[in-house]
C-alpha cells in the first residue's frame, strides 16, 4: 500500500505510522501508538535496571607491622564485605624502609586469602604497584 493511504489510514484509526524496516524493500510499516510503545520500552529499561546487582569494591588497608588481633577485626569485616557481595581490596602499604620486607606483606596477603578460601576467592596472586601490595578477593559462587 502507498504511503499516503497508509497514512490517511492511520489517522483514521487515531494512531501512528511507524516504519519497523527501512531496509527491506518495500520498506515495512507499521499502525501503532508510538508513544504507548516508548513508555513501555521505557519501564521494560528500568524493571530491568532495578533487578541488576551492584558490586561494590571495599579496600581495606593493612601495614607490615599490623597486630595480629587488628587483623582479626579485619578479617571480620572482610568476610562482612564479601557475605553481602562485594568484591574487597586488601592492601598492604609500606612506608620508608618497610619497603625492604615484601616478603612479610605476601606472607600477610596469602595467609588471609587461606583463611577466606570459604568465601572468597582471589583475582590473581599479590601485586605490587609503588609502595602497595594488594590482591583482589571475589565472592565464592555457590
Amino acid at each position: 500500500m502507498s504511503i499516503k493511504d497508509a497514512l490517511i489510514k492511520a489517522s483514521e484509526v487515531g494512531l501512528d505510522l511507524v516504519e519497523v524496516a527501512s531496509v527491506a524493500k518495500p520498506s515495512v510499516c507499521r499502525i501503532m501508538d508510538y508513544g504507548k510503545y516508548k513508555y513501555e520500552q521505557n519501564k521494560k529499561a528500568q524493571e530491568a535496571r532495578k533487578k541488576q546487582v551492584h558490586i561494590q569494591v571495599k579496600e581495606i588497608k593493612l601495614r607490615p607491622r599490623t597486630d595480629v588481633h587488628d587483623l582479626d577485626v579485619k578479617r571480620k569485616h572482610i568476610r562482612d564485605f564479601l557475605k553481602d557481595g562485594n568484591k574487597v581490596k586488601v592492601t598492604v602499604r609500606f612506608r620508608g624502609r618497610e619497603i625492604v620486607h615484601k616478603s612479610i606483606g605476601l606472607e600477610i596477603l596469602n595467609r588471609l586469602s587461606e583463611e577466606l578460601s570459604d568465601v572468597a576467592v582471589s583475582d590473581g596472586t599479590p601485586s605490587m604497584e609503588g609502595a602497595t601490595l594488594h590482591i583482589i578477593l571475589s565472592p565464592k559462587r555457590e
